[in-house]
């Protein structure tokens, strides 16, 4: 897709002069947040402040640094495409812009503040705009990927009652499938070169729009964001998001899980629709002052992935583990890395043979962590710490991590439970606040004085966690609690296995039984699959348990075409349990 409008045609509009700092409250009377604040109240050791704004607050320092000379424009946001087009933006130009945008989302569209707008864009320019835009106006951000199905979309903008959406060509038919069905949507606002009866274009309002905006004043605890996270039984819940707890709460890990700098250009391949894109591209890295690198890669390609890397001086990357899975395939010994110096993975566990193999052949450690979409970063191993594969690392601030039975009780190092973060006396404010509309959902996840993840996992007697599955994903059969990574670990060992997704499938005997997805390597394509699934299933009894080997088997092409472990899991599971 064409982004925007042509960029060689408009780029005075990417590249215009910004104007002056617009200061969000009178600057008489206010001082601002530095970054030594930030990390201080993240850690708990300062109170929040009752209002706080990441475009004010953040963006617009580092924009007023740059204007003083305090800071060089450096970029903020760094974007290519692989075919020519390329944006660079300092943090003064993204202010006019986004208030350019911020403009378009509060006049011709007519939204106000605390209104929710759903936003579906690939990976390009806008994406980040309508993102500041929203914190700027106190609008709602909803993110979603372009994967969403026309009944995925119905969902979200029934259940938010969303006065918006914001989408690409890509969902724009299935939208108007639906739209019918949405009677609280007021305005469809449509990124593409080419007009569509009954949406209005955000190139044409951009262009007439004014650069003059004053950010609204938000609460700390004001709505910043919703991310719809998927669950095993009923709909995605909504994860409701305040302006700290995205804005302030992950400052902490941009500094010592990132190890961002401002000079340092990361390089975060979430796709927009995850909490992992807010991560990784957009509040840690800026908080740092540092720039975000995208590139538009539509579909993931090793050799895109690895040309990127020889060409442009990216200093960090964070991928999943599945990316790193099929780039340890290649000679990367042939390939030099610019200025590469930090790697990170999360989203889900990362094996330790691949981790061996990627220092082997690069030099570089890989820092795993892990969270969630509801409290941000709760385990990482972070530089300076001895990095044990196959760990999720150590609890990291401002968490007490513990693992935890049925009751609440903290079980010792060795004992397998539930992941869970020590409650205080007051919520965290880096918490999410609540699942919208669904009270019973949110106290669900306390008990007794712990904020329950649903993960379950082991710590051992050095603090360090080890992940055992989601507490849905444990196969239970035959009275065997099996989790899928070790069986996935075990095959991946195999030669024959590129990668792999094991699940639960319904079998009259045992209730359930494992079974493995597997998609080989080029030279075991050819082999007799009776034979190949025999040896896997004795490889698999050798190299752990021998009860969580894969009674089945089924060798195919691809897996589903998501980025993460847990949500491939998910779709191959309904489908081997026809579910819808």
């Amino acid at each position: 897709m064409k982004i925007f409008f042509r960029y060689q045609t408009f780029r005075f509009i990417w590249l215009a002069k910004p104007p002056g700092r617009h200061f969000h409250r009178d600057h008489q009377l206010w001082t601002p947040l530095t970054l030594a604040d930030l990390e201080a109240i993240n850690r708990y050791d300062k109170p929040l402040p009752k209002n706080f704004n990441f475009a004010g607050d953040v963006l617009d320092q580092w924009s007023q640094k740059e204007k003083t000379g305090e800071r060089p424009a450096n970029p903020a946001l760094w974007w290519v495409n692989g075919k020519g087009d390329e944006v660079k933006w300092s943090f003064r130009e993204l202010g006019s812009l986004s208030r350019k945008t911020a403009n378009v989302l509060t006049k011709p569209c007519g939204l106000q503040r605390g209104d929710r707008v759903v936003v579906i864009l690939p990976r390009i320019p806008e994406w980040w705009l309508v993102n500041v835009a929203c914190m700027r106006t106190g609008l709602v951000f909803m993110p979603g990927t372009t994967q969403l199905t026309a009944k995925d979309i119905l969902y979200r903008l029934q259940a938010s009652k969303a006065k918006c959406i914001v989408a690409s060509e890509e969902v724009a038919l299935a939208v108007e499938s639906i739209v019918s069905e949405c009677p609280h949507l007021k305005t469809k606002l449509l990124v593409s070169p080419h007009a569509r009866n009954g949406w209005l274009s955000f190139q044409e309002l951009f262009q007439s729009a004014s650069e003059e905006h004053s950010c609204v004043q938000t609460g700390s605890q004001e709505p910043m964001a919703i991310y719809f996270t998927s669950g095993t039984t009923g709909s995605p819940k909504m994860a409701q998001h305040s302006q700290s707890s995205l804005g302030i709460g992950y400052t902490l890990a941009g500094r010592y899980w990132l190890d961002l700098k401002s000079s340092d250009i990361i390089w975060n391949m979430s796709d927009t629709g995850w909490i992992k894109a807010a991560i990784g591209s957009t509040f840690s890295s800026w908080l740092q002052g540092s720039c975000v690198f995208v590139h538009r890669m539509a579909q993931f390609d090793t050799d895109t992935f690895l040309h990127t890397l020889t060409t442009y001086p990216i200093t960090t990357l964070c991928s999943a583990p599945t990316v790193y899975r099929m780039l340890v395939q290649k000679d990367l010994k042939r390939y030099k890395f610019k200025k590469l110096r930090h790697c990170l993975t999360g989203g889900e566990p990362l094996n330790p043979e691949v981790l061996e193999q990627w220092k082997e052949q690069t030099g570089l450690e890989l820092y795993e962590g892990y969270g969630q979409t509801e409290v941000g970063i709760i385990c990482a191993n972070q530089k300076g710490q001895e990095i044990k594969p196959g760990s999720m690392g150590k609890g990291v601030e401002p968490y007490d991590v513990q693992i935890i039975d049925e009751n609440g009780n903290i079980l010792p190092p060795g004992k397998e439970g539930e992941i869970a973060l020590r409650l205080k006396s007051t919520r965290p404010f880096s918490f999410f606040s609540e699942y919208v509309d669904n009270p019973e959902k949110t106290a669900a996840t306390v008990r007794g004085d712990f904020y329950v993840t649903g993960d379950r996992g082991v710590m051992d007697s050095d603090g360090y966690f080890w992940f055992v599955g989601r507490a849905d994903d444990v196969i239970i059969s035959s009275g065997y609690r099996i989790g899928p990574f070790e069986v996935e670990s075990a095959l991946i060992e195999h030669p024959a296995v590129v990668e792999s997704a094991v699940v639960s499938s319904p079998d009259p005997i045992r209730g359930e039984v494992v079974k493995a997805f597997v998609v080989l390597s080029a030279p075991f394509k050819s082999s007799n699959p009776e034979k190949l699934t025999l040896e896997l299933q004795d490889h698999v009894k050798k190299s752990t348990a021998p009860y969580k080997y894969p009674r089945k088997v089924e060798f195919v092409q691809e897996l589903p075409k998501t980025i993460t472990g847990k949500i491939k899991r998910n779709v191959l599971r309904d489908q081997e349990w026809g579910r819808t």
